[in-house]
């Protein structure tokens, strides 16, 4: 199951239980989520599916496991959660192998704990800014700080989600792909009830719940025709 909390979530991969336990206590004395703490590759990816963790602290050696580093990359497969290499070791080829998964920090233990939380804070940035650029690839700014979502049929308000009706949405949707022409109203009858017969207020009725969701008057009705989105 995956745990809902407004905390960053924090999966913690280290075999010696003291140590995961120290790791454990000041991350959530600075204020972080710990999803859980466990020791093996097996236990690792199944956390990673279950609790879906904002960022990992990965040890190197786990023993009657494959190591942090092979873990990392079956992980890899599934999910893009940054990681934080956490471990004792410190020669070249380990550093190596490290590094060609792209991981977020490479700290040798004992670890500071403001140097770990720094880290952390970090790769939430990095990870909340691509995600941001992603999704502003796939809207559509028609003014007045909205937003539309043509492929989820979502309307944002800034950052904040329109919840939308069936109908509101195939409205909203014809008269963006107008962009700023009127369409009639017995064309928004035909394209949103499919021939279907209905009263005459209907329309009239979705029109105003639609305005009435809106910061700014986006719709302009045009007497007797039809109505159309300011753009």
């Amino acid at each position: 199951m995956n745990i809902e909390t407004k905390q960053p979530k924090i999966l913690i991969v280290e075999d010696e239980i003291i140590v995961a336990l120290d790791i454990k206590s000041s991350m959530e004395q600075l204020g972080f989520f710990v999803t859980n703490t466990v020791i093996s590759y097996d236990d690792a990816l199944l956390s990673v599916e279950q609790n879906q963790p904002d960022v990992i602290i990965m040890d190197i050696n786990l023993e009657n496991s494959k190591d942090g580093i092979q873990t990392v990359i079956k992980i890899q497969e599934i999910k893009n959660i940054p990681i934080i290499y956490l471990t004792a070791f410190d020669d070249d080829e380990t550093i190596s192998r490290a590094i060609k998964t792209n991981p977020l920090a490479y700290l040798i233990k004992p670890f500071k704990t403001k140097e770990l939380k720094s880290t952390i804070l970090l790769g939430l940035y990095k990870i909340n800014q691509k995600n941001n650029l992603q999704i502003d690839k796939n809207l559509k700014n028609i003014g007045y700080d909205y937003y539309f979502d043509e492929d989820k049929q979502m309307l944002f308000y800034k950052e904040q989600h329109i919840k939308l009706n069936q109908n509101e949405q195939k409205l909203l949707t014809l008269l963006i792909q107008a962009n700023g022409d009127i369409v009639s109203f017995e064309q928004l009858e035909h394209t949103i009830w499919e021939d279907n017969s209905v009263s005459s207020s209907a329309l009239r009725t979705l029109i105003y719940r639609l305005r009435s969701k809106l910061e700014y008057k986006l719709i302009e009705t045009v007497p007797t025709i039809g109505c159309k989105i300011i753009v």
